[in-house]
């Protein structure tokens, strides 16, 4: 009798261990009070494929559904003074400061930062390869090779303006044959110069991200005057109550976190073999040098 009692101990057991694992619940997100959040952002970080990544791991973090808007830098920082996004993505330093400076916004914090580049097509028709900046933009002008302009008040499209302003030459303004305003975003812009073999101040990381596509090779870079900063800036809610300060607030912790930092600095690494973007969490403009 003892013996069978064992036996069916034993065989107790072992369907016991055999038995499927209990799953361990996890807690969802709580969904915040004011879940949708808008995000007024630039083409060159969305254009990148950055934000098609962080975005899901906010959402799935916190609970909040983002509605992303990519525009210019200057359209995004006239939606936040319109009081229609709830926070901002954008690359203007200059702009940015006069934002803040007039009160539209209540938190800018250095997120992560890049550089511009000078593309062009492989015959380099102006011979600008290897040029500082300010020569390349006078040697394209010499030459009246074609060049494209974003001319849409974006940071691209300031950071083009401010070296044509050094090399004192204003095509934006007298208009020549050879200078050609898109009006578009960056990847759209890049494929215009594609098209017609133009010249094209760009960031590095919407060119590489569309460079499989282009005609174009990148012939200046590494120069300290085409550093490209990034912040996020919550809109200030004293100006407009409305906005979701509490999910502009959530998504600038989410971006200084280290899920969103370390993830910044090796992404594009597996495709590029460099990143496409280096982490500024917890730095200030002048660890920078602005």
């Amino acid at each position: 009798m003892k013996r069978i009692i064992t036996i069916l101990f034993l065989l107790a057991l072992l369907i016991s261990a055999c038995a499927p694992a209990t799953p361990i619940a996890t807690e969802a997100p709580v969904a915040p009070a004011n879940p949708t959040l808008i995000l007024a952002t630039t083409t060159s970080v969305q254009d990148s494929g950055l934000l098609d990544v962080l975005i899901p791991l906010f959402e799935a973090q916190t609970g909040y559904k983002v509605q992303t808007v990519a525009v210019g830098s200057g359209a995004a920082m006239q939606m936040g003074q319109e009081g229609n996004a709830d926070v901002l993505f954008v690359h203007s330093p200059a702009s940015e400061k006069q934002f803040m400076a007039d009160g539209w916004g209540k938190e800018r914090v250095l997120i992560a930062h890049n550089d511009f580049i000078i593309a062009g097509p492989e015959a380099d028709p102006a011979k600008i390869k290897g040029l500082s900046p300010v020569d390349a933009f006078k040697a394209v002008a010499a030459a009246e090779a074609t060049f494209i302009a974003r001319a849409d008040k974006s940071g691209t499209s300031s950071k083009e303006l401010g070296i044509w302003k050094s090399a004192e030459i204003d095509p934006a303004t007298t208009k020549p044959a050879w200078y050609i305003e898109t009006g578009q975003g960056m990847g759209a812009s890049l494929t215009i110069a594609s098209e017609k073999g133009a010249y094209i101040l760009t960031d590095r990381g919407t060119f590489l991200a569309n460079k499989d596509n282009l005609q174009l090779t990148l012939l200046v870079e590494n120069d300290p005057s085409l550093l490209n900063v990034y912040h996020v800036i919550t809109v200030n809610p004293e100006k407009w109550p409305k906005v979701n300060n509490e999910g502009a607030m959530a998504f600038l912790n989410f971006m200084l976190s280290p899920t969103a930092q370390d993830f910044m600095a090796t992404f594009g690494v597996d495709k590029f073999g460099i990143p496409l973007f280096s982490p500024d969490g917890g730095k200030t403009d002048a660890d920078l040098g602005l």
